[in-house]
């Protein structure tokens, strides 16, 4: 298939003033808050299919049944269809179920008890299996049920298999699948590899193209992105970032090559991430009643065993232990920044063994500045957010990221390395200025993290200055509805790019 030649940058979608056309979307992802989560795939594909819903778009989303989904809690009830597909020499059935979400938004569910009758999500042996027929399924599905899409909304490689598919289909049968489709990519790192031989095994040589790209296609996401009408990724800076062999992981040349169809959007936040509407919270409070966040410092600090002191800077960190997150630097920053400043820290999360080694032996070695808890928390996960002056993501790379927006929702000022979603969302906050909502260094190195947590630390010694940063924070607009309008740009170029091939 021949592609249009490419542009300089990919675009950003800004929403036009044109009269909003009713669309039909189908969303398709692996996991969505609340049937199923895993990670922040399931907070999008959970929320933005109702800020859609809202905007009147006719939104539904479609993903496996797995055992781990609670029937009685969802009101999972079965359609009464089914229908069989091929998988790898033999033969699949896929029974529709379905429920909704809250907002009203329906969502089908795919039975098959040998593919998805399991607790787990991801993580198994034979996932590209699984996910191919899903893909399969997710094109599949709509004939079935009466309702096509204009839109098939497929979410990272999981997803990506439907995206061939369709475009094979449409070609075929245009009367039938006349469908537009977007892919959006949550995590490049993350691929659904194959090698030759499952690819002749599951009919896949047949799509790929001949020449240098093919031979970088094996992959569902790579697929996906071939074939996709349009492309999106979580963030402007990470729809730049992910064109170079930097941050590419192999796929940059059909990135490339499509880059005049591919789009960054920012992710948004729930509806019920306020620090007013938290019940983990000790004291709610907003931006009127900002002096409340001193309360819950003060329990934070009591309950992980540090000494309160409203006067010294709490810095926190919720998130992963791994390099991605920059649990390397911070295992190299903490040490010199503990023995020579008036700190405290608490970190919250678990991963790769030798960053949790660290950090714990540097608890251990400090037990009056800082904490560590090595396990999922989610009450005392928002207590660092409510408690914490400062917020630490010092990410390698970072797509989007949620934690430094729900930060700043809180009062709670991040300090970041500009990339990815947090070049996009966190503005620095240069020496003496009254503008920027955090502290953002470039440099993946220790040196460039202490020197953004030494402007930070002086900057909380003025409290008025302080109080105005943390302000201009709170009052971000990091609401899915903004998404959502950029995301109607993006389905009418898939739309328009459709009607073409």
């Amino acid at each position: 298939m021949n592609r249009p030649s490419p542009r300089p940058q990919p675009r950003i979608p800004t929403p036009g003033a044109a009269p909003r056309e009713r669309l039909r979307v189908l969303f398709a992802a692996a996991e969505a808050y609340p049937l199923a989560k895993v990670g922040g795939l399931a907070d999008v594909a959970g929320s933005l299919p109702l800020a859609l819903a809202r905007l009147g778009h006719d939104v539904r989303l479609i993903m496996p049944l797995y055992a781990a989904v609670d029937r009685a809690r969802f009101r999972v009830r079965d359609t009464g269809r089914s229908f069989a597909l091929p998988l790898r020499g033999g033969q699949e059935t896929a029974r529709i179920y379905e429920a909704s979400l809250d907002g009203g938004v329906p969502a089908y569910l795919l039975e098959n008890q040998r593919l998805y009758g399991r607790p787990q999500v991801y993580g198994e042996a034979d996932d590209l299996e699984r996910f191919l027929f899903f893909g399969q399924a997710v094109v599949e599905a709509p004939q079935q049920l009466g309702w096509a899409p204009q839109v098939l909304h497929c979410h990272d490689w999981h997803a990506a298999p439907a995206l061939p598919i369709l475009h094979r289909r449409r070609s075929q049968a245009p009367e039938r699948y006349p469908w537009a489709s977007l892919l959006t990519i949550h995590n490049l790192a993350y691929q659904g590899p194959f090698d030759d031989r499952f690819a002749s095994e599951a009919g896949l040589r047949e799509y790929l193209p001949e020449g240098a790209i093919g031979g970088s296609l094996h992959s569902f996401l790579g697929l996906g992105i071939y074939y996709a009408d349009q492309v999106s990724t979580v963030s402007e800076t990470y729809a730049r970032e992910i064109l170079t062999s930097e941050y590419g992981y192999g796929l940059e040349p059909v990135l490339q090559q499509r880059r005049r169809d591919l789009s960054g959007i920012v992710n948004g936040l729930g509806e019920g991430d306020f620090p007013a509407q938290d019940p983990h919270l000790v004291a709610k409070y907003d931006a009127k009643s900002l002096s409340q966040k001193a309360v819950n410092k003060a329990a934070l600090q009591r309950r992980v065993g540090l000494p309160p002191d409203p006067h010294i800077p709490l810095l926190g960190m919720v998130g992963r232990l791994v390099e991605q997150k920059g649990a390397d630097l911070l295992a190299e920053a903490l040490e010199p920044l503990l023995s020579r400043a008036q700190v405290q820290l608490v970190v919250l999360g678990t991963g790769q063994k030798p960053y949790e080694e660290a950090l714990a032996d540097l608890a251990r070695r400090y037990p009056r500045q800082a904490a560590v808890q090595l396990v999922f928390d989610a009450s005392l996960a928002s207590l660092i957010y409510g408690g914490a002056d400062l917020f630490l993501m010092p990410s390698r790379y970072e797509p989007c990221g949620l934690g430094q927006m729900i930060a700043m929702r809180y009062g709670t000022v991040p300090v970041v390395r500009r990339t990815g979603g947090l070049a996009d969302t966190v503005a620095d906050c240069h020496q003496g200025s009254e503008r920027g909502t955090g502290f953002v260094f470039v440099q993946y190195t220790a040196k460039a993290l202490l020197g953004a947590l030494g402007r930070a630390l002086a900057a909380f010694q003025d409290q008025g200055a302080w109080r105005r940063l943390q302000l201009r924070g709170m009052e971000g607009d990091y609401s899915w509805e903004a998404s959502a309008r950029k995301y109607e740009v993006v389905y009418r170029r898939a739309l328009e790019r459709a009607s073409l091939s």
